[in-house]
């Protein structure tokens, strides 16, 4: 028979219901790459991506017994996820902020290519970067990760006009971006 409500440890008495727990290890499953897919458009550094998702998985297991409905547990993830992976990457942009402008002159110069590449690259996510939160995760979910208007609504709790309307305004303004970048750097 297996004993549900605690296990004796050496010197620990812990409290645990194994049903509660494999189900959480099984949504743990089900999620755990797209917790590190959605960090990952954020912080754009797998290392740093997959903290965040470890770390949103540290706090959704303390919270796990006490969600109204694990079946939203996908989405709930994804939010908790995202709120600390925003977190993150002000963090470290406040740090490379005060880094750079310490180091301003210890820039390395790299291949033409290489470079090129990295430009277009950073003008992209410069586009990304300068939307706000609510458009650049639905930009994300979908054009990165692949998801339809409707996962995307259920992912983060809204309505799929609601998606729908921010995509096109996502998409709106990076096409003006990217438009703006592409003619700045000509004109250089």
């Amino acid at each position: 028979m297996q004993q549900s409500a605690s296990r004796y440890h050496p010197g620990v008495l812990v409290s645990r219901d194994e049903s509660l727990e494999q189900e959480f290890e099984d949504r743990l499953r089900e999620t755990s790459a797209l917790a590190v897919r959605v960090a990952y458009s954020v912080l754009r550094q797998r290392q740093d991506a997959e903290d965040v998702a470890q770390e949103a998985f540290a706090r959704a297991y303390s919270r796990f017994a006490g969600l109204r409905d694990p079946t939203r547990f996908r989405g709930w993830i994804v939010r908790v996820t995202w709120r600390i992976a925003i977190d993150r990457w002000r963090s470290d942009r406040r740090r490379t902020a005060r880094e750079e402008r310490a180091d301003i002159t210890n820039r390395v110069e790299t291949a033409e290519e290489v470079a090129d590449a990295s430009r277009r690259a950073a003008r992209l996510w410069e586009a990304i970067d300068s939307l706000p939160a609510k458009l650049r995760i639905v930009i994300v979910l979908s054009a990165i990760e692949g998801h339809d208007v409707k996962a995307i609504g259920e992912l983060l709790g809204i309505p799929t006009g609601t998606v729908k309307s921010r995509m096109f305004l996502a998409r709106k303004a990076l096409a003006e971006k990217l438009t703006c970048l592409a003619n700045d750097s000509t004109k250089r």
